[in-house]
């Protein structure tokens, strides 16, 4: 019997049509209408910036030539609100279920928990899948269930449990249901992913990339045949094709994390027969780098408070120096310190960095300087062309101490031995520092040490054509120490006021404690029957029976709602608010709750978002701070913009995949 069972299936970052649940489930049930809704208002603070939204483009045009080949046009949509833009299509099809892949970042678990309520409302049957991890992040908990808050803890947990295998089969063919020539669709260009002062730029990143799902198994294909196999040796290399390039296409979902695992651990497991220890140990290495980025996604989820402040409550007293000035200086490259500056120039012009110079830049910014570490988590998201905001939230409080077990929080690493260690010759810096091109490699990463017949010789002006570094190593470590014993004063003071019921303290009494403010979630609950399996569990909606559908628009012989009812319950139900409770993670979290809802007053300065489309390429010269951060947990406001500076750098080694690219300036 042929299913009649009309199907949306709603795209976001999961721009690939192999193992794709939500699509093969919609193809193995009636017609499929897929649409993906350009939405940039309700992205907020974190719109893609220009190199993101250019691959994003890219992608979506070889999506649409796929899913013609398959029968079915890929429906694209630009919409004032994402609900609007399903109910659209809803009501132009008929269409009686829409169906997704999750995702976990702040801006979408409150969007989504917003959008499958109200489409429930309407009689609408949704339902989410698992397309973008490993294991659902309320799939791992510890002996107690409760969720992991270090990374070696979580993945070590996830190597015991099984993995779900890739489904290798496409779907052969596609009907599109009825009516879809009367749902409105836009062109690629309208949906204005890229104005007229961006295409010039936007031509070079064409010359490095070839995004789409189809060439994303190309990069995997290539990079498990030829580079694996060094990945241990040459992966901390800033220059070369060192890591597998494959972030942007995990991001956009181009290619499964499945699929990437399941690759290495197969060529993992005939080394292994072969004997070949230092390639089993690549293989390892690099699956590693997958268990960030899932681990990333598990803290966003369980956590969803961490894009705007730190997951140990201690940081909340951190005295962190909101100098915009410094702040400039940093990311225009001009700080003085060679190695940091040429990572910072790269990634203006390319939208690329390795993960190693990622991690040095980042360290730079809020160890050296001691900016808030959401400036530059905000700042790289705007300009990387892979930006992950699960993964740059994860690297940027890894990097700033914020994490259980992240970088000591008075750890300074001196980026002239960091440049000795990693461009030991001095390429890397000569690339993108030809001010310092004729400088020998001697001096090249410490020019201020030089004596000044090699500066002339070399035509290096310090404070001229090159700056004096911005604040000098002693400096910056009498500052990070001084800030440190700050926050650890201001936190005693708190706890010993809490404890004494009045803000009187008794510091001697407390003069050694050291207590790590760590949150707990519990993640193991029973659920309900009414919730299946498969939906995702926070923010959670159970599905409802149809008397419940009398809250929105009431069911008539079976009918869905027709676009005219549709737009009306639209315009109803966008004055209502969820509450507070809605907006909390699976888990729940009594000390999350109590939190204070801002942990810094500092403004993030708006002149790195090119969120507004009409900023120029190379624009130099930046506006005034405008954007607060610090909201409710879960609240993601509309007003302001990740270094994925990985959870790697104890062994100096374990490369984020969301780090990883081709050497013409790719992954």
């Amino acid at each position: 019997m042929v299913s009649t069972s009309k199907t949306i299936v709603w795209l976001r970052r999961d721009l690939r049509i192999e193992d794709n649940p939500a699509l093969a489930t919609a193809a193995k049930e009636g017609s499929v209408l897929p649409v993906f809704i350009w939405c940039p208002e309700e992205e907020g603070q974190f719109c893609p910036g220009r190199c993101s939204r250019w691959w994003l483009k890219q992608s979506l045009a070889r999506l649409d030539e796929s899913l013609r080949s398959l029968g079915v046009p890929l429906v694209l949509v630009r919409s004032e609100s994402t609900l609007a833009g399903l109910l659209q299509c809803i009501g132009a099809t008929g269409a009686t279920r829409v169906v997704y892949n999750h995702l976990y970042d702040p801006v979408s678990l409150v969007r989504d928990h917003k959008v499958k309520s109200q489409l429930v409302d309407l009689g609408i049957t949704v339902q989410g899948f698992n397309g973008d991890l490993l294991y659902e992040p309320w799939e791992v908990y510890d002996e107690t269930g409760v969720a992991f808050t270090t990374f070696e803890a979580y993945w070590a947990k996830c190597m015991n449990l099984p993995i779900e295998p890739t489904s290798l089969l496409l779907p052969w063919k596609l009907v599109p249901p009825k009516g879809t020539e009367n749902v409105q669709i836009h062109s690629i260009e309208e949906l204005c992913l890229e104005n007229d002062s961006e295409k010039s730029s936007n031509a070079l990143l064409g010359r490095g990339w070839s995004p789409g799902w189809s060439n994303a198994d190309k990069v995997l294909t290539e990079f498990i045949e030829d580079n694996l196999i060094d990945y241990s040796k040459k992966r901390m290399k800033v220059e070369g094709t060192t890591t597998s390039f494959l972030s942007p296409y995990l991001h956009f979902g181009e290619i499964s994390v499945r699929k990437i695992y399941q690759s290495v651990r197969l060529k993992q497991m005939q080394w292994a027969k072969e004997g070949n220890s230092g390639a089993e140990e690549s293989a390892s290495l690099f699956l590693r780098s997958i268990g960030l980025r899932e681990y990333s996604r598990y803290l966003c989820f369980n956590f969803p408070f961490t894009h705007e402040r730190s997951l140990l409550g201690n940081l909340k007293h951190y005295p962190w120096r909101a100098d915009d000035s410094h702040f400039k200086c940093w990311r225009q490259g001009r700080t003085g310190y060679p190695l940091v500056d040429a990572g910072m120039r790269e990634l203006w012009a390319t939208g690329w960095m390795h993960n190693r110079i990622r991690v040095i830049t980042a360290s730079f910014c809020v160890k050296f300087l001691l900016l808030p570490w959401a400036w530059g988590m905000k700042y790289f998201w705007d300009t990387l062309l892979d930006a992950d905001l699960e993964c740059d939230i994860l690297g940027w409080q890894y990097i700033s101490g914020s994490l259980p077990d992240g970088h000591e929080l008075n750890r300074l690493d001196s980026p002239e031995a960091q440049g000795s260690k990693f461009d030991p010759d001095g390429e890397y810096v000569r690339t993108w520092l030809p001010e310092l091109a004729r400088l020998p490699t001697e001096w090249i990463h410490h020019p201020w040490n030089a004596p000044s017949f090699v500066l002339k010789a070399a035509g290096v002006e310090l404070g001229s054509n090159y700056p004096r570094p911005i604040v000098d190593i002693d400096t910056a470590r009498e500052r990070l120490d001084d800030a440190v014993a700050t926050m650890w004063e201001l936190d005693r003071a708190a706890r010993a006021a809490k404890l004494n019921g009045s803000e009187e303290v008794v510091a001697d009494n407390l003069v050694g404690m050291k207590m790590l403010d760590i949150p707990k979630v519990v993640v193991k609950k029973e659920l309900s029957v009414c919730t299946s399996s498969l939906d995702q569990r926070v923010p959670s909606v159970q599905y409802v029976n149809s008397s419940l559908c009398e809250k929105g628009l009431k069911k008539v012989s079976g009918k869905r709602p027709t676009e005219v009812e549709a737009n009306n319950y639209q315009d109803k139900i966008e004055t209502s608010k969820m509450g507070e409770g809605d907006l909390l993670s699976t888990a729940e979290s009594s000390s999350t709750k109590k939190r204070s809802t801002s942990e810094t007053s500092c403004a993030v300065p708006t002149s790195c978002f090119s969120s507004s489309y009409g900023r120029s390429n190379h624009e130099l010269d930046f506006t005034k701070p405008q954007l607060l951060i610090g909201s409710s947990s879960v609240q993601v406001r509309q007003e302001a913009d990740g270094n994925r500076a990985e959870k790697e750098e104890e062994a100096e080694s374990e490369s984020n995949i969301e780090g990883l690219r081709p050497c013409k300036r790719p992954f």
